[in-house]
């Protein structure tokens, strides 16, 4: 019997390990079902589970993360670990690496970089820093105090783990449009939360790219994921109750003013207004 992943091999944000279980009583729900497409692959782990629990169905998984690109390189990742756990035998667990030990570390990551041309960033940035504060180039991680949280054992090689899933690698959009009129079709929505951060997907976000995921809900079957950081159920709820509002701000004057907290963090204030008793010409948002 072919094993079954309960987490992603490495690691990656968002990768629902958590709701694991609960996925796979959710399946059952969707028997009659022939086709999961998974628009915002991630790691794959839904897909890995859809496929291992219904074989008999067609499992999609929109690898737009590259994520097989990371697991193919397990054998040079585990390797440049092994010389970083060399690198800070001295220091102790779970403590930051300084002076000597620290450029050493740096300077093995930058010789792996320039020799292979690629270095899994999140996987290595996970085992010296706390809190799955990940890290995608040596850049970023100078500026990050390193901590010996070294994994002790090598990553298990896992060929297996997209074993049978159809892999793409395209705009959830276009994916969309490919297999919406198709019958038996459910699709499994796992997109970047509103208000967490995303630097670590091959994408940016505004709040229209949230809401505009939602159109893939309207008459389909799907299984959806969000958190309570994200507000996005309650604004639902909400535009549920006054389906006529349209958009208050068509035909607003917008000014804008660029300021800032410190020196890296900055936001931007806008004014708009609009004069409902008197015509004008004013371009729209």
């Amino acid at each position: 019997m072919r094993k079954m992943y309960l987490s992603a091999p490495l690691p990656f944000v968002g990768q629902k390990r958590m709701f694991a279980r609960e996925y796979i009583k959710v399946l059952e729900q969707f028997n009659d079902c022939t086709i999961f497409v998974d628009l915002f692959g991630g790691s794959g782990l839904l897909s890995h589970i859809t496929k291992r629990m219904r074989p008999d169905v067609k499992a999609i998984y929109n690898d737009f993360d590259n994520y097989r690109k990371r697991l193919e390189n397990i054998p040079r990742t585990n390797l440049l670990l092994s010389d970083l756990r060399q690198i800070a035998k001295d220091m102790p667990r779970h403590k930051p690496i300084t002076g000597e030990a620290r450029e050493r570390i740096y300077k093995r990551i930058e010789q792996e970089e320039k020799e292979w041309g690629y270095v899994d960033f999140i996987t290595i940035s996970s085992s010296l820093m706390f809190s799955m504060k990940y890290k995608m180039s040596l850049d970023e991680m100078r500026k990050e105090v390193l901590y010996n949280n070294i994994r002790k054992a090598d990553y298990p090689l896992c060929n297996d783990y997209l074993e049978g899933l159809e892999i793409i690698c395209k705009d959830y959009r276009e994916i969309f449009n490919e297999y919406k009129d198709m019958p038996g079709v459910v699709f499994l929505v796992d997109p970047p939360y509103l208000n967490t951060d995303v630097t670590t997907y091959s994408m940016q976000w505004k709040l229209s790219d949230y809401l505009d995921v939602l159109t893939v809900l309207d008459r389909h079957s799907f299984v959806y994921f969000t958190s309570n950081k994200s507000s996005i159920v309650e604004l639902c709820k909400w535009m549920g109750k006054n389906r006529t509002l349209g958009d208050p701000f068509e035909g607003c004057v917008k000014s804008e003013f660029n300021a800032h907290m410190n020196y890296n963090v900055g936001y931007t204030d806008m004014m708009l207004y609009k004069h409902n008793n008197e015509p004008h010409t004013y371009t729209a948002i």
